[in-house]
This record gives structure tokens, sequence and C-alpha cells, in this order.
């Protein structure tokens, strides 16, 4: 199958893209959809990099060529052995120079019609920073505003479920956007792989068609949304979701398991609120983990906290905010946000 994605035209030419750079090269940032077969692991390259420093270029060369041509050898054997001679790879690593070449050439020589991605990852990276200046103003945002536990995220999966555009910023950074915001086992990406993610989701989208996404602050747990999405949102069309408390405080307990069922990570997080709140709330939401009382915990920092942050932020960036929709949401199960999302315009 040809594989396709986002930035650079000739990625699209090929079957597969290959990353021979070290998997932490890989691991902070790759062209989506990438496989890593490194020709030096870490290690490796930090041994080759400190005799190239410390004895002579000659000695590192000798090493490298040892060690690149033991690892392509492996991966011919393992991993891509299984290709027909018709395939297609194209070949990256840091500025599409040694590692990338040797790989290269040794798959040609096999007979399989490898190329070099000229400029490698680093012209890669320029391309995804040019992109993302442009591209953001291109489409029409229907901006989700609402409470905390409004449904936002859900709304966005049913839109989705029902063929419209959505652009999922918290999926796509790993995170819920607040301070309990940290998905449990899911890091969050670096800010290069978050960029990367985010241009292969816009390129995918017709700009003729709006596009649906949440209201998003500028830090979406440690990782920033680019100023030009920002300002394309700030000036998008907004609707306003709405539920009632009862519903809401029912779905972010749904949504937020691991904090109750980590009582002291719980505790950890909230700490984080101090600065914004007098001792004496803090207390009280302790006592109520304590009890193991969440609905009043939830309900308690959504009125003493979400809510006054979160509409003080909507009224500073969304001047559409004051003539938006709403859209009521009294249940905010799958069955009942399609049949709702199917009501907006594709």
């Amino acid at each position: 199958m040809l594989f396709k994605t986002a930035t650079l035209p000739q990625l699209g030419e090929f079957d597969e893209i290959i990353d021979v750079r070290s998997p932490s090269e890989f691991a902070d940032d790759h062209i989506p959809g990438a496989i890593n077969c490194p020709v030096l692991n870490d290690e490796e390259r930090a041994r080759v990099g400190t005799l190239y420093t410390q004895t002579s270029p000659f000695e590192a060369r000798k090493l490298g060529a040892v060690l690149v041509a033991r690892n392509i050898a492996a991966h011919i054997e393992n991993r891509l052995s299984a290709h027909p001679k018709s395939w297609r790879p194209l070949i990256y690593c840091w500025r599409g120079g040694q590692r990338s070449g040797a790989m290269s050439i040794i798959l040609n020589q096999v007979g399989w019609a490898a190329h070099k991605l000229e400029g490698g990852y680093k012209q890669y990276r320029r391309d995804v920073i040019r992109q993302l200046e442009a591209l953001p103003g291109t489409f029409k945002f229907e901006v989700l505003c609402g409470s905390t536990g409004s449904g936002k995220s859900r709304f966005l999966k049913a839109l989705e479920e029902t063929e419209h555009q959505v652009l999922d910023l918290e999926t796509l950074a790993q995170h819920r956007g607040s301070v309990l915001g940290n998905l449990p086992h899911a890091p969050q990406p670096s800010q290069k792989g978050f960029e990367s993610r985010l241009l292969h989701q816009l390129a995918r989208l017709d700009p003729a068609r709006p596009v649906y996404i949440e209201a998003e602050s500028r830090k979406i747990g440690r990782l920033a949304v680019p100023d030009t999405l920002l300002q394309a949102m700030h000036t998008g069309h907004c609707r306003r979701l709405e539920t009632t408390v009862p519903v809401r405080v029912g779905a972010l307990l749904e949504d937020y398991p691991h904090f109750t069922e980590n009582r002291e990570l719980l505790e950890t997080q909230l700490d984080l609120l101090q600065p914004f709140h007098p001792r004496t709330t803090l207390e009280s939401w302790r006592e109520s983990i304590a009890r193991g009382d969440f609905y009043t915990l939830v309900e308690s920092l959504l009125i003493t906290h979400y809510d006054p942050a979160y509409f003080r932020a909507l009224e500073k960036n969304y001047a559409d905010l004051a003539d938006a929709e709403t859209l009521s949401l009294a249940d905010l199960t799958p069955a009942a946000l399609r049949e709702r999302a199917a009501q907006l315009p594709r």
C-alpha cells in the first residue's frame, strides 16, 4: 500500500518511510508513520562520537562502518526481509548524510528502489514550522466552548463518528488540558512530536468544510499550541455546550477513574492549586478525598476553581462568545451525542 503523509511532496511517493536515526532521536520526533531502523543505537552513536573527538576521525569511521554494516544487515535479515522487489522505501537521517546514505546504498544493491530524503529530518522540521505558520489560517474553525465536564471531548468524538471534520488537540497532546489532565501510562510527546502530529492531521483536512475543535488555552499540559492555530481558533465561530452540574460531575468521575483509585496522586495534583485558593478550601477538598466523597470534591472544584477560570479565559480570547449558539446537552452518552452531532453542518 502506498504510504501517504503530510509535508514534503516526495513523501507520498514511497511505500514506507524509514528513520535510521537513533531510538532517542526517533522518540523525540519523526515523520508520522515512519518506522525506526537505527543504523547506530544511542550507545553506539555516543561511542563513535567520543572516538571522533578524542582519538581521530579515521578511527571513528572504521568503528562506525563496522557498527552500521552490522545493524543494516540485521534489519535486512529481520524487519525488512519480507518486502518484495517492487518495494520502494524512503530513508532519512538527521541531515540526509552518511547514515541514510549507507542504508540507501545497501538497499539499492539488494534490488530495492530505495531513495534518500534530501536534507533529512532537518529539512522536514523546517517544512513543519513553515506549514504550521500558514496552514491554520486556511480553515474555518467551529470552536466548542463549555465548562469543564460539559462534554466537549466526548462531543468531538461524536462529531468524528458522524463524519464531521475534527481536530482533537488533547488527543494529539495526550493530555486533557487541566491541572488534572495527565493521562495515566501515556506521557506527552515532545513539542516537536506534537507539532508533527498536528501538521499531519491538518494536512488531511478539507479547508472547504468546517473543522470542529475544542477551545484550548495556549498550553495543553507542558505543550504549547502554535500561535497561528490559536489565532485562527480565536477568530472562529463559537458553539457553547451547556449541561447541568450533576451531569458534569458524573461525566468527570467516569473520565478520571485513575484519580479516584489513587487518592495520593489526586492530592498531589490538587496541591498545585494552592496559590489560587485559601487553606480552608484545600483542607475541605482533602477531607472529601479522605471520606471517599468524590462527588462533593468534583462539584466544589467545578464551582470554586474551574468555572471561574475557564470563563475568564474564554471572554478574553473569544470575541464571538457572546453571540455563540448554545447546545444544551442533557445526556452525555455516546448515542445522545451522536444524535445531536448529526444535526450540525458538515
